[in-house]
């Protein structure tokens, strides 16, 4: 819970996510999508302000094609919330900063 977007791989994501002490927020990417480019900044924002609550991290889905599948992602941008090592919430789509911050806190974080 850095404060920080960390990056995820298929090698790091059981570690860093499921086995993570607090919530995790994921978001699966690729480089080429326009609607990934448009929450980079909002994701870093929510990252900083709930820096020691919530950890919030991006995965690469071409670099790292083992784990989108595991969760069914087949749409980027896919953010998944982890919460002791399940996913409590699912947003699809390149929502603005202010809804998935509403998101979140109604999923308690």
């Amino acid at each position: 819970m850095s404060g920080t977007v960390i990056t995820l791989a298929d090698t790091t994501f059981d570690t860093q996510v499921l086995k993570a002490k607090g919530p995790v927020l994921v978001s699966f990417l690729a480089e080429w999508s326009g609607p990934c480019k448009m929450i980079e900044q909002p994701l870093n924002e929510i990252a900083a302000e709930h820096s020691g609550r919530l950890t919030v991290g991006n995965l690469n889905v071409d670099r790292n094609p083992l784990t989108p599948p595991r969760f069914n992602v087949t749409a980027v941008p896919t953010h998944l919330l982890f919460k002791d090592g399940k996913v409590i919430g699912t947003k699809i789509g390149p929502w603005s900063k202010a809804h998935l911050v509403e998101w979140l806190h109604a999923n308690g974080v």
